[in-house]
């Protein structure tokens, strides 16, 4: 009779794993018990198969209260959000006293309850008991269960267990599959270029010198909108500071792996490209700072888990899924807090990365239609983005003070006072500064009474002479050069602001004819 409940135990088992979509999820022939599982609605249909018998019922409540332990357990393996236990005995003999109440479904009360239905094959009852599994796990299982035991049936349950243990190595097999369809080539040639890149800049200005920075390629708006639109691919390799260099580097030895890993190199390269492009694309449109480093390619490969996680949802919980989701939104935090971190970037990056991984998909599977979309969408965003960074851009006072100190050092004076016009239609608190950086090129391209018009407008805007004590400076110089009497109030307003100012102490000096302290 023993060898009929193993039998029956392999027979419900084998059904259930080849024909009605269970995992197997365990299988201990010591205890003489399985696991299964099938997610149904969102809810992990758990049946649970063991041939232990009991003699009471004490000591089959005691086996239940395990049961629910060992789920409660095995929880985070578990696909489903809700949990539904069918525990079913095999067994010769049911208890002597009554377990009718342990027919009743029972729950663990907790945030997510575990549900749970006992069920006894044994004797008469079997039937019954038989009947009421399969209508609750809305299963009709097939009528080859032996009545009596035949020595013949002993290769039935050899073979049994031999398909059942081959169902266990193939899910297995083809999760290490997932994560196995390349090497780390690509993020190790990566993490060379990035380190070869930081050393050139602090051999060559240092790498947060903001010369050195633009020089090798930084992502600079000005530059950017005169016709440098490579820099977008080239600051993703440049770091600002040790810092940057090392926790970027790190962050891509760890998790780009991964990513190759379960992308293939190629794919993976592909996916970083195009996040890091995305992600620079979108500081270029939101934010005017100076900026560079890997970051965007970086939240690029947290999207591409997410998408995978999106196909694999089982195995990406079960394995990289909380780990990933909560780093994320840890970094996601931090970019808000910290000021420095350029937030529009990463989540550029981010979204970038899931639709680059949409476009490629995975190795040796094709979802044409999807990629198809991907592509497209990704397509119109970048191109949507950059029309919107121009714009912004040239309606930003802070880029065109940018902008204008990049064509006063070029000696492009027109342009200069074209950029500062440009910025004074919606200057915000840079009207004074925009105002004096025109006079200035008024100056050189000796248009002395527009200069004095805009120095005048700079010292009434602003609240502070020491905002800006060069305006003083340049309209006592412009003054003195007519032959107005005000020349000596502005420098000495000037002076008073800045008396450890050179240029502005010699003119003090040469105007009123005082020495100054």
């Amino acid at each position: 009779m023993e060898n009929k409940s193993q039998l029956t135990m392999y027979t419900i088992a084998h059904q259930l794993a080849m024909n009605h979509g269970f995992d197997v999820l365990y299988m201990n022939n010591n205890v003489q018990e399985i696991w299964l599982e099938k997610v149904v609605d969102k809810t992990s249909r758990i049946v649970r198969i063991s041939t232990i018998g009991f003699d009471w019922k004490n000591h089959l409540k005691k086996d239940v209260a395990i049961v629910f332990q060992k789920t409660k357990a095995m929880k985070k393996l578990l696909q489903g959000k809700h949990v539904e236990v069918h525990n079913v005995y095999i067994s010769p003999h049911s208890p002597v006293d009554s377990w009718e109440i342990l027919k009743k479904p029972m729950i663990v009360q907790e945030k997510n309850p575990i549900k749970m239905n006992v069920y006894y094959l044994s004797g008469e009852e079997w039937d019954s008991e038989q009947n009421r599994l399969e209508e609750n796990i809305g299963i009709v299982l097939e009528e080859n269960i032996p009545s009596q035991f035949d020595e013949e049936l002993e290769k039935e349950i050899h073979r049994y267990k031999v398909e059942l243990y081959q169902k266990i190595q193939e899910k297995k097999k083809r999760e290490e599959g997932l994560f196995s369809n390349g090497k780390p080539i690509v993020t190790y040639l990566l993490i060379a270029i990035n380190a070869i890149l930081y050393l050139l800049l602090e051999f060559n200005g240092g790498s947060e010198s903001n010369e050195t920075l633009i020089e090798y390629g930084a992502k600079f708006n000005p530059l950017i909108l005169d016709g440098e639109w490579w820099r977008v691919v080239t600051s993703m390799f440049l770091h600002i500071g040790l810092f940057h260099f090392i926790s970027n580097m790190l962050f891509l030895y760890y998790f780009g792996s991964l990513a190759e890993k379960i992308y293939g190199s190629l794919r993976f390269f592909f996916i970083y490209m195009l996040a890091g492009i995305a992600g620079s694309v979108a500081s270029f449109a939101f934010v005017t700072n100076l900026s560079a480093g890997a970051s965007g390619a970086l939240y690029g490969l947290f999207g591409a888990f997410i998408y995978f996680g999106l196909f694999h949802k089982k195995i990406f919980f079960r394995t990289i899924g909380k780990d990933i989701l909560m780093l994320l939104g840890i970094n996601i935090v931090l970019g808000f807090v910290l000021p420095q971190l350029d937030v529009t970037a990463h989540m550029g990056g981010l979204v970038a990365g899931f639709i680059a991984a949409g476009i490629v998909h995975f190795p040796k599977k094709r979802k044409l239609g999807i990629q198809a979309l991907a592509f497209i969408i990704y397509a119109i965003a970048i191109y949507s983005v950059l029309m919107f960074g121009v714009t912004n851009n040239q309606t930003n006072p802070t880029y065109h003070l940018m902008n204008i100190e990049t064509l006063i050092q070029e000696e492009r004076y027109e342009e200069v006072i074209d950029s500062a016009t440009k910025g004074l239609e919606n200057p915000g608190e840079y009207e004074s500064l925009l105002l004096f950086q025109r006079s200035y090129a008024y100056i050189k391209l000796e248009q002395i009474n527009e200069a004095i018009t805009d120095l005048e407008k700079s010292i009434k805007i602003m609240d502070d002479p020491s905002e800006l004590p060069e305006s003083y400076y340049n309209l006592a110089l412009l003054y003195q050069e007519i032959g107005d009497e005000r020349a000596e109030e502005m420098i000495r307003i000037a002076f008073e602001t800045s008396p450890s100012n050179k240029q502005i102490k010699e003119l003090y000096q040469n105007i009123t004819g005082e020495i100054g302290d």
